[in-house]
């Protein structure tokens, strides 16, 4: 059985741009209300980095919340790739 504290205490965040673009993560409501900022460390070329993401909106998707996030370039780690030039 659940309780009305249990129940929406997830939502679900969308990254629409930057190295993270297209994925998907659950994060949990803080006392009710989701991030207006979050980070995300993630491996690009074997290399752990730091990036940030700002809300750009929300809304409920089937009775969860739903927020989109963009990547903050000059607040993040740079994204540099090991590769030697072609």
């Amino acid at each position: 059985m659940t309780t009305p504290q249990s129940e929406n205490t997830e939502y679900t965040v969308e990254f629409v741009d930057g190295p993270l673009e297209g994925q998907t993560d659950s994060r949990v409501l803080l006392h009710g209300k989701h991030d207006a900022r979050i980070s995300m460390v993630a491996a690009v070329d074997s290399m752990e980095s730091l990036f940030w993401y700002d809300e750009v909106d929300s809304r409920e998707v089937q009775g969860k919340l739903h927020v989109r996030y963009a990547f903050d370039s000059s607040d993040s780690d740079p994204i540099e790739s090991n590769d030697a030039p072609d």
